[in-house]
């Protein structure tokens, strides 16, 4: 609600802007409410708290400010040409205040360009009264309704039927709610007569979500609840169960526990059994890597064996040596012709012995000596 005065439509004519434009926080431009002679229609940042109550003296201020007298038809509200803020109310209980309600508040306060939302919280008496139970109390509905972004102003205690006199005091000028008939023990539609006055504003309601489903999923899953609240702290005359229902619940959540620890442990030995086969599986192809790799070196065709062979086949080599006279020998014997009728009955050459040169000439001068003195050399 905004604490800045609004200056009544002089008879000259209101002088309509066609709206500022703003620089937002990530650079864009963006267009503001209308300005009627200078002055913003929308609500301030600065006052962007808890909505007050229709009591306080805020609202009450925004209250005596409006010309009630200039009445505001459902065209000039939607094009925004009209000349004071457009009074928006909407009512309900409100109970566990969720989504739906917050997007049906939303639908009120966006239907114009310059809204002003009112909102009428039923109390406990009347609700229990016409309705039944609720969760919350009245004092935490209300609160949730004041902290609600899209409301203005909240009305207490607010009545089932909406009569004329009510619409007067609140300067309403139109009546939001859903279009389905609202039945009440005196009438088939509470909101029939602001429909024929044409000051009704139909919202949609959002499937899926309500106070009712709310609840009835709890009730549905009403043990796991009790046990979520038993373990958080609660005792069983807190939560209205029984000694005996207490225990049954204690001994439930036990039981889901070594289960739930159960499944823990048969997870994490399946997967201890799954890595240990994986290490089985890598060893044994390593294995068998290793131990081809080990014949291919060390076999009896490997890769040292058949170094050694070769190794030993020319150490036998360089030890032993071809003579060059049997060399001699065999180029003879080779250039021997085959078709001689002795070649085939020849034996083989053979082998004379390595005489050396120094022996050669001792015995040829032993030879060329004479035999008398020899023997006067040997006496």
């Amino acid at each position: 609600m905004s604490s800045k005065s609004r200056r009544k439509p002089n008879t000259g004519g209101t002088k309509m802007a066609s709206g500022s434009r703003k620089r937002t926080r990530n650079g864009d431009t963006a267009s503001t409410s209308p300005i009627i002679n200078g002055e913003s229609l929308r609500r301030p940042i600065s006052a962007m708290g808890p909505a007050p109550f229709s009591e306080m003296e805020m609202a009450v201020a925004e209250n005596e400010r409006t010309d009630y007298s200039t009445k505001i038809s459902l065209e000039t509200a939607k094009a925004g040409t009209a000349p004071r803020a457009v009074r928006v109310y909407a009512d309900g209980i409100y109970d566990m205040f969720h989504s739906g309600h917050a997007r049906q508040l939303m639908q009120a306060k966006m239907a114009f360009p310059n809204t002003y939302l009112i909102v009428g919280v039923c109390s406990d008496k009347l609700t229990h009264k016409m309705k039944g139970r609720t969760v919350m109390n009245e004092t935490e509905r209300y609160e949730a309704l004041r902290h609600c972004r899209y409301v203005d102003e909240v009305v207490k205690a607010a009545p089932w039927s909406i009569s004329d006199e009510f619409l007067e005091k609140h300067k309403i000028d139109f009546v939001a709610h859903d279009d389905l008939p609202y039945v009440s023990s005196t009438s088939d539609d509470v909101y029939k007569h602001l429909k024929d006055k044409d000051m009704f504003l139909a919202t949609q309601r959002t499937e899926g979500i309500s106070t009712t489903d709310i609840i009835a999923r709890i009730i549905k899953d009403y043990d796991m609840y009790v046990r979520r609240n038993l373990t958080r702290g609660y005792s069983a005359k807190e939560l209205n169960v029984s000694f005996m229902k207490e225990k049954k619940i204690q001994f439930e959540e036990n039981l889901n526990k070594m289960k739930d620890k159960s499944r823990e442990l048969i997870d994490k030995i399946k997967d201890t059994k799954d890595k240990g086969n994986e290490i089985i599986h890598r060893w044994e192809e390593k294995s068998r890597e290793f131990i081809t790799n080990f014949i291919d070196m060390f076999g009896s065709e490997g890769r040292i064996s058949n170094w050694l062979q070769e190794s030993r086949a020319r150490l036998e080599q360089a030890i032993s040596p071809v003579n060059s006279d049997d060399e001699d020998e065999e180029e003879e014997s080779s250039s021997t012709k085959p078709d001689s009728p002795d070649s085939a009955t020849k034996s083989p050459p053979t082998k004379r012995g390595r005489i050396s040169p120094t022996l050669l000439g001792a015995t040829s001068q032993l030879q060329e000596q004479d035999p008398s003195d020899l023997e006067d050399e040997l006496s």
